[in-house]
């Protein structure tokens, strides 16, 4: 009962929430987004301070700047090939390149003019992006969405070469608001949760990525 009471508070909470809206930790430099991957890559990322070997550039790479997105994703670092949850930094003009050379995953009359229209920003675009419901730390779906952006070609090489600048291990705390969950400690489970506030965007950028007007 207390479990279904505080889903309910949750999706209360998330329903003032425009249904796009890009929340993230950040500062007036960067913002994070996280990433989930093998012990391999992620202690090389952790020693060079970005990405590297056995990192492939050559595959699209996912960030997502929803923490809890992410827990969902990789399982709170349970699921195999993503044992470890990396939060990145990128700078705040890095990431609006990436915004501003996206295309969305799929087609949006709103956004398309019609479906050649979208599929040549597909395929001319080096950044993907998705809008996917936003989870709560049960892993179960919000009313609103949560971003994500596929980087490839010239999108992974100014990623891994200019935008990073920090790389922070953050299996810890995914795994110990597991440890919370399986123990019914769902208050102490949230509490980890890193605030993240909605991240500002130019008319411009919302427009790109099919952001919520009022996001």
């Amino acid at each position: 009962m207390f479990e279904e009471t505080v889903f309910e508070e949750t999706v209360v909470e998330a329903a003032r929430i425009p249904a796009r809206q890009i929340r993230a930790h950040h500062d007036d430099r960067t913002i994070r987004v996280y990433q989930a991957y093998s012990p391999e890559i992620a202690d090389a990322a952790l020693a060079a301070g970005t990405f590297v070997a056995p990192f492939k550039r050559e595959r699209m790479t996912w960030i997502k700047p929803s923490f809890t997105w992410m827990g969902y994703r990789c399982g709170w670092t349970t699921k195999p090939g993503q044992e470890r949850a990396l939060a990145l930094d990128l700078t705040r003009e890095g990431f609006a390149w990436v915004l501003a050379h996206a295309a969305l995953s799929h087609f949006d009359p709103r956004v398309h003019r019609d479906r050649t229209a979208w599929r040549t920003a597909v395929r001319t675009s080096p950044v993907r992006v998705q809008w996917d419901p936003e989870r709560d730390v049960h892993h179960r779906p919000l009313p609103h969405r949560s971003i994500q952006l596929g980087l490839s070609g010239e999108a992974v090489d100014r990623y891994a070469d200019e935008w990073i600048t920090a790389v922070t291990d953050v299996t810890p705390v995914m795994r110990a608001i597991r440890e919370h969950l399986v123990g019914g400690r769902v208050a102490e489970a949230r509490a980890l949760v890193p605030a993240e506030p909605p991240y500002p965007l130019s008319a411009e950028l919302a427009e790109a990525v099919a952001a919520s007007a009022d996001g």
